[in-house]
């Protein structure tokens, strides 16, 4: 009886007689291999567990990880026998060439836009222009400057243009002023647009970029050299100097290893810096003694620096109201007056100073009076809290404040003069306490007012925040050195 054989297994063996014996044996140890190499993978298991190492990959997106993988199934892999260089030469000629087509199409969109409007022509202004003269060197005429300057909104402030500022005009071939920019700063300007009647503008304002930026020093000789290494502009270190001021003289009280550290403002547009900002908070130890201010808006907007417990940094008077080069006269009850050679008490002190020196309000108030006065020549009077008056006396000129005004500390009143009873240019400043003269060099100044109750709360956050990160910044610095 014959034995089943199944036609499969006998195609198989029939071929595998067709091959020579060392094929087969080589197929035979391929198997083998393969077999092998299959026992050594991983389980599922394990692969699993590997994946639960957490991986610090940047953005990782499991979606873009499955569309990865659904592509590699419907792409083939490049085949070795392609240069793969030649893609890239020829996808890189395609992106070459639909940028040279856009580039074209943009000069070309430029072109047209130059040829309906004409081309910008920037003009500085310079000391003793004026609208008129300004439009008539571009070839337009008054009507042309009437317009523009009589468009709403916008139109009166070429009143006011100032050196230093500049206008752009673009004038087509025909002669007509299209499209007008007065340019007030880097980040403010004023676009004037032809329309059918007149002209139309609008207020453009950039908003500069804020880098709030940690700066310190080491003062060996001066402040001012010690804050130029340290890369803080002059108005940056007048600042400094200013916050600190009521506590420290800059002039007697500074030492060699006294410091100072702050972070401060920087403002940039385009990546270009335009100029400093404001001190956020400071730090300056003088002969061991460390103080810090830190700057705080309140809730009506006003601001001020403060120590971290919520005090003013200044006081609620400024010792000397004017920048002087010496003191002239001094407080004196029996001065002989260098007029009348007679014996006449001194109530003030003068401080000797340049012609029209501004002369600032030694504290917050109200104007009592400003005008003239024989003796005092031009004065101004200010009224305090407390029952204290400030006077201002022999000025060149005034700042046209009116009586019952409000002023503030630090604000121009009045310019250095010789008016009235004065043999040279100074400021005769009086400080009077309910009607009694007082010496302004010595008289204890009271403290400006503290933070608000109903402000401290907020006030303790800022302070901790600004703090905290001043303390940061100096750690890292010292880190790094």
């Amino acid at each position: 009886m014959n034995k089943a054989i199944p036609r499969g297994a006998t195609r198989i063996n029939q071929r595998l007689k067709q091959f020579p014996m060392r094929h087969l044996l080589l197929a035979s140890t391929i198997a083998a291999s393969i077999m092998g190499l299959v026992a050594l993978l991983p389980s599922g298991d394990v692969e699993a567990k590997r994946n639960e190492i957490p991986m610090s990959i940047d953005a990782f997106q499991p979606q873009e990880v499955a569309m990865e993988l659904s592509n590699s199934t419907k792409e083939p892999l490049p085949s070795p026998f392609i240069d793969n260089h030649d893609t890239d030469k020829s996808a890189t000629s395609i992106n070459e060439q639909k940028e040279e087509a856009e580039a074209k199409a943009l000069a070309k969109a430029a072109y047209d836009l130059e040829q309906k409007l004409g081309k910008w022509h920037n003009v500085t202004i310079q000391s003793g222009d004026n609208l008129s003269v300004l439009f008539n060197n571009q070839g337009l005429n008054a009507s042309v400057v009437y317009q523009v300057a009589n468009t709403p909104r916008y139109g009166e402030t070429l009143a006011s243009i100032r050196p230093g500022e500049s206008l752009e005009f673009r004038i087509n071939q025909e002669g007509t002023l299209t499209q007008l920019r007065y340019v007030k700063s880097r980040l403010e300007s004023i676009f004037f647009n032809k329309v059918d009647k007149g002209y139309r503008a609008e207020l453009i304002t950039l908003s500069p970029e804020i880098r709030p930026t940690y700066a310190s020093g080491s003062i060996e000789s001066s402040l001012f050299l010690a804050s130029q290494k340290a890369g803080l502009s002059q108005n940056l270190t007048m600042e400094l100097a200013g916050i600190f001021g009521w506590d420290i003289d800059f002039v007697q009280d500074i030492r060699s290893g006294d410091s100072f550290s702050l972070l401060f403002e920087e403002k940039y547009l385009e990546g270009e810096k335009l100029g400093d900002g404001d001190i956020l908070v400071a730090s300056f130890t003088n002969q061991g003694q460390t103080y810090t201010a830190i700057r705080y808006t309140d809730s009506n907007g006003d601001t001020d620096y403060y120590t971290p417990d919520g005090k003013s940094m200044k006081k609620a008077f400024l010792r000397t109201p004017v920048d002087f080069t010496r003191i002239s006269s001094s407080f004196n009850p029996n001065r002989l007056h260098p007029v009348f050679k007679t014996k006449r008490p001194h109530r003030g002190v003068d401080y000797a100073a340049p012609m029209n020196t501004p002369i600032k309000a030694a504290g917050d108030g109200r104007v009592q009076f400003s005008g003239w006065q024989n003796g005092f020549g031009n004065v101004v009077f200010i009224q305090h809290p407390n029952d204290i008056v400030t006077v201002y006396a022999h000025a060149n000129k005034l700042a046209g404040l009116k009586k019952g005004q409000k002023v503030r500390q630090g604000q121009t009143i009045a310019y250095v003069g010789k008016t009235g009873w004065a043999t040279g240019p100074h400021l005769h400043y009086e400080f009077r306490v309910n009607g009694v003269h007082r010496n302004p060099m010595t008289v204890k100044l009271p403290d400006a007012a503290p933070i608000a109750r109903g402000e401290m709360a907020n006030f303790k956050k800022r302070s901790e925040l600004m703090m905290a990160r001043l303390e940061k910044q100096s750690g890292t610095l010292l880190a790094t050195q």
